[in-house]
Order: structure tokens, then C-alpha cells, then sequence
């Protein structure tokens, strides 16, 4: 397994600031870009975070350590986001995200032993007996599957301007 908490904490703690500096002060235009119908804009990629950081890592972790495999994790909607708009700015969003994540990382830092607690089970409801390191490996990888997904989308936006260079622009063939 190549999972490290250290290592893992290190992408986790950064990602608010990412968006943070990639996110603040752009247009509208880029902000609220699609790739096409049923795809989620920069926008709202920080709300689903938002939802993610209240309702799906940090809490699952807590029941699998007061559950084990006796009962699933309370299941997670991946569109809450779509259907409760915040009415906030980016900005201000992107601070809820960001105090969220930093509590969620000084928490790990104090309680979690990687030598006694990343090989705990808990039950998913959808697939099975998951252990606490696959939970946080997940967590890590969904950061940067949403990033990678950002920047994807803002760059396709300009897929139809670039012209022939489209050919050496490898994003634009996602």
C-alpha cells in the first residue's frame, strides 16, 4: 500500500488554498462553464466539496471507529449540492471550505495512529467492508479527481478557439 498519512495530509491541507488561488476574483463566465448538460461548472465543484467536507469523510471516519462493520455508513448524496444553491459568494464559500478542511486535518494529525487505525473496517453501503486507510486514500484521490475536473472544464471552454493547436492539447480530449 503506498497510503501515508503524513503524505496524504500534506495534498489534503493544500487543496482549499488550490482553489483559493486558482478560483478567487475569475469572471462569471469561467466560474459557472459547463462541459455540457449534467456536468458540474468550478462553482459547483466547491459546493459538492463543501457537502463532501460536512457529510462524507470526516463523519464516515467517526462511524467506522464507533461502528466497525456492524452497521453501513449513513449513505452520502453526491448532488445535495445541486439542489440547496447557497446564495454565498465564491469567496466566502471557499472559507467555509477552507476552516472545514483545516479542522478536519488538525483532527487527523491528533487521533489518527496510522499504525493502530488505518487498518480498521467499516462497512460501505454500497461496497462492503472498506478499511479506514481506503477511506482517506479515497479522500485524497477525490480531491484531486475535482481539481483535475476544474481545470478541465475551464480549459474546454477554450476548445473551439485554439484552433489547430487543439491537436497538442491533450485536456481537450477528455
Amino acid at each position: 500500500m503506498n497510503f501515508n498519512l503524513q503524505e496524504a495530509l500534506e495534498l489534503l491541507e493544500r487543496t482549499p488554498r488550490t482553489l483559493e488561488s486558482m478560483l478567487t476574483g475569475l469572471s462569471d463566465s469561467w466560474l459557472g462553464c459547463r462541459e455540457g448538460e449534467g456536468t458540474w461548472s468550478a462553482s459547483e465543484v466547491v459546493d459538492h466539496l463543501i457537502e463532501a467536507e460536512k457529510r462524507n469523510w470526516i463523519p464516515r471516519m467517526e462511524w467506522l471507529l464507533a461502528h466497525g462493520e456492524e452497521q453501513p455508513f449513513p449513505p452520502f448524496d453526491r448532488f445535495a449540492h445541486l439542489r440547496q444553491p447557497s446564495g454565498r459568494s465564491l469567496e466566502q464559500r471557499l472559507a467555509e471550505f477552507r476552516e472545514l478542511r483545516d479542522g478536519h486535518v488538525a483532527r487527523l494529525r491528533a487521533f489518527i495512529d496510522p499504525e493502530r487505525h488505518l487498518g480498521l473496517k467499516g462497512m460501505h453501503p454500497e461496497f462492503g467492508s472498506v478499511t479506514l486507510g481506503q477511506l482517506l486514500s479515497a479522500w485524497v484521490v477525490h480531491d484531486l479527481t475535482h481539481l483535475s475536473q476544474i481545470i478541465r472544464v475551464m480549459a474546454k471552454r477554450y476548445r473551439d478557439d485554439v484552433g489547430p493547436w487543439v491537436a497538442y492539447l491533450k485536456i481537450l480530449k477528455q
